[in-house]
């Protein structure tokens, strides 16, 4: 590694966690001792810890490739089957939604339910084609704005949303500051204003770099996947720095002691990374 500053150090390296052939796994949520994610192919979900050990927590997921927890530590998982849903899986399993406006969400398109994020009231943005959220009671809304999004993270006071894409015909500026020995990026993230009720205005161009799972540190800065590493970029946009993947990496999230360790999930086949990191994950996150 190249030396970010207040971000990691120059040397440190990415270590393997546990891999797996033939499978996928995504959606990475960290804890203090490891980090869960989710696994579409095998409909289950594990939890790797920090010194490598492997916990089943659920099974039956019905091709559930999408995670999210809540500030109370309810888990919950995005279903890609047909009938996609969101459930809680922990600590009991229920339905939370599967419907908008009384039809089945596949009516929404083709889809597939990419990443999910809860915030502290109990609800939950999806992308899925589009930019959705389901209100702490289940109730769907959307969509919102044009961008079809995939990763998507919330900032830390939860006044804006991140999703990664372009908006249509969104071009970067002919001076745009790459750093220094980082690819030229072909990705972006989109940022929406969140309101009172959950729903999301004023869709706009916030970064060019970005393009998969995305985390965000206590500070503000954004850590999304892409060129096949992970980009650092500041709360107002900027290109901070590039983090290279031992493979291309397609989602990232804090955790560890004191969320100084950011994961990185690599797939088919499937490997768990962990680097250490100077900058620190969310601390109200931490579970």
């Amino acid at each position: 590694m190249t030396a970010i500053p207040g971000v990691i150090a120059a040397g440190k390296r990415w270590r393997v966690l546990w891999e797996d052939t033939g499978n996928n796994a995504d959606s990475p949520i960290g804890t203090t001792d490891g980090v869960y994610v989710a696994q579409n192919d095998k409909s289950q979900i594990l939890k790797v810890g920090l010194n490598g050990k492997v916990e089943l927590v659920a099974t039956d997921t019905y091709t559930g490739g999408a995670l999210a927890m809540t500030k109370d530590g309810k888990l919950y998982v995005g279903e890609r089957a047909l009938d996609r849903a969101i459930w809680q899986v922990l600590p009991t399993r229920k339905l939370f939604a599967n419907k908008k406006d009384g039809e089945p969400l596949e009516c929404l398109g083709n889809g597939v339910l990419n990443d999910m994020v809860a915030d502290s009231k109990g609800g939950m943005y999806m992308t899925m084609g589009g930019v959705y959220y389901a209100n702490p009671q289940g109730v769907v809304m959307g969509r919102f704005g044009t961008v079809g999004g995939n990763g998507l993270i919330l900032s830390k006071d939860e006044k804006t949303l991140y999703v990664t894409g372009r908006l249509a015909n969104a071009m970067p500026p002919a001076d745009l500051k790459v750093p220094a020995g980082a690819p030229m990026p072909n990705g972006g993230l989109v940022a929406f204003d969140v309101q009172a009720d959950g729903s999301l205005t004023n869709e706009r161009q916030f970064a060019w770099a970005g393009g998969d799972g995305t985390a965000i540190d206590n500070d503000g800065r954004l850590y999304s996947t892409g060129n096949n590493g992970t980009w650092v970029i500041s709360p107002t946009g900027d290109l901070l720095g590039f983090i290279p993947g031992p493979r291309g990496l397609i989602s990232v999230a804090f955790g560890g002691p004191n969320k100084r360790t950011l994961f990185g999930v690599a797939i088919r086949d499937v490997q768990i990374f962990a680097i250490d990191t100077i900058a620190q994950g969310i601390q109200s996150r931490q579970k």
